[in-house]
């Protein structure tokens, strides 16, 4: 049996794509192969959302050649529906499928796989895929990239089976996005915003608690959009709620949501629901209102204020993070300083900080008033040491108290790790049985690091 591995770049939208891809490949009659060293077939589902994120799959693309000089590589995801060219030119890359193709990557490389093992009287063991870009390629990688514009078909939610290792599935129920971000690529590489239907949702939460996972992951590119090109419309609170009440699910986590849609409702239903988990995730990108306008986002800066002072307000233990962007084309002194002095100010407990990283084609790549690498970087660190205080002032308010946690596969001799509803990482000390919830006591918290014991 042909072997296949799966190594995934990026968000949560990214790694649920990934999960759908495993069991497909499975379906087509592949086994899944541990290391990458392992396998017949890798699959590298990118993301191109920095320049760092490109690095980073051609960096992986070269290691797994050198490693495994006989494996098949397939590249796909959103840096593939970018530049198909310019990853077709590394050794080593047999296909790649750009976002606008990726539903068709089990059928492809499943068919492959029997025509060079000879099924079905099959010799050809040089088949290729149609080339919708009908251009010149630098060596035989195989292209299946077109228009995403065209090409909107949403990659079935991934359903895990009971005996998976994951113990928190990932459910994307959103892809693609409507709004122009003048700095981000993601419009053009995953296309219109587009829902998975209700009661297909509903469907596979039902699997997954059948199958006995009790935390799951709902996540989309622009999950607050949900429902917006359903006919009849749909509203992302109404999903929440039928996932509650027509499901088992014992508890509910909602990913990264933009700012305008925590609406009151939303709010809430998530600070009034014990099943849903208390933790929000409000992308910000800036705190000074002039680089929010130039990065056509559709706030400023005291809604954003607003908004997550009544989601503190709703929910006063909830974990509330963000991510800030660093470094964009005119960002003044003064400009970072009013994101620094907002993020000192509002009642986050982690963020995710970005260097601005131009991507082609995008209005903010033109942009003059370059920021030195140097200033960005500085910037940078200055908002990481910010959120590793706020996060660490976080996680000692909860010493000697008892929180709620779900046990992870991971042990490493001593303590299981293990994650609470409030997304505090854990250390619980002894062994247990993954995907437990259990009430912990949390003893201390040093350096970042919180170590809980089981409440008596």
């Amino acid at each position: 049996m042909s072997s296949f591995y799966v190594q995934n770049f990026g968000c949560r939208a990214t790694q649920a794509d990934g999960a759908a891809l495993e069991q497909q490949l499975s379906a087509q009659g592949l086994e899944r192969a541990e290391q990458p060293g392992q396998a017949q077939v890798v699959v590298l589902n990118t993301c191109t959302v920095t320049a760092a994120a490109d690095q980073d799959a051609r960096a992986a693309i070269r290691r797994i050649h050198r490693a495994n000089p006989g494996c098949q590589i397939l590249v796909t995801g959103c840096y593939a529906q970018r530049a198909p060219e310019e990853i077709a030119s590394l050794p080593g890359v047999r296909w790649v499928v750009g976002n606008s193709h990726k539903h068709q990557i089990s059928e492809l490389v499943g068919g492959d796989v029997a025509r060079a093992s000879g099924a079905n009287g099959a010799e050809d063991t040089n088949f290729f895929p149609l080339n919708e870009l009908q251009t010149p390629r630098s060596n035989s990688a195989s292209l299946l990239v077109g228009d995403i514009f065209a090409h909107t078909e949403l990659l079935a939610a991934p359903v895990f089976d009971a005996l998976a290792e994951r113990t928190r599935p990932n459910l994307k129920v959103q892809d693609g996005c409507n709004n122009r971000c003048s700095f981000c690529v993601i419009p053009f590489v995953r296309g219109r915003s587009r829902s998975l239907p209700l009661e297909e949702i509903i469907g596979q939460v039902s699997h997954l608690v059948a199958a006995g996972y009790r935390e799951v992951v709902i996540s989309g590119i622009n999950l607050g959009r949900w429902g917006s090109d359903l006919r009849p419309q749909l509203r992302f609170p109404a999903l929440v709620r039928a996932i509650l009440e027509q499901t088992g699910l014992e508890r509910l986590r909602l990913s990264s949501i933009e700012p305008m849609d925590w609406s009151e409702e939303l709010i809430e239903l998530a600070a009034g629901s014990p099943r849903i988990a208390k933790h929000a995730h409000v992308p910000l990108q800036s705190g000074s209102d002039d680089i929010l306008r130039r990065m056509h986002r559709k706030y400023r800066p005291w809604h954003y204020a607003q908004r997550l002072r009544k989601i503190r307000q709703a929910m006063p233990t909830a974990a509330i993070g963000a991510d800030v962007m660093v470094g964009f084309p005119g960002e003044s002194a003064a400009d970072f300083e009013q994101t620094r002095a907002l993020v000192e100010e509002l009642p986050f407990t982690y963020l995710h900080v970005f260097t601005y990283s131009a991507r082609p084609g995008t209005p903010a790549a033109t942009l003059p008033e370059k920021v030195p690498a140097p200033i960005a970087h500085e910037r940078n660190r200055v908002l990481r040491e910010l959120a590793a205080q706020k996060k660490l002032a976080f996680q000692r308010s909860f010493v000697d108290k008892t929180l709620e946690a779900i046990t992870l596969s991971t042990y490493d001799g001593e303590c299981t790790e293990a994650l609470s509803d409030n997304y505090l990482k854990l250390r619980l000390a002894g062994r247990h049985e993954a995907n437990q919830w259990l009430t912990v006591n949390i003893k201390s918290a040093s350096a970042g690091e919180l170590l809980a014991v089981i409440n008596s």
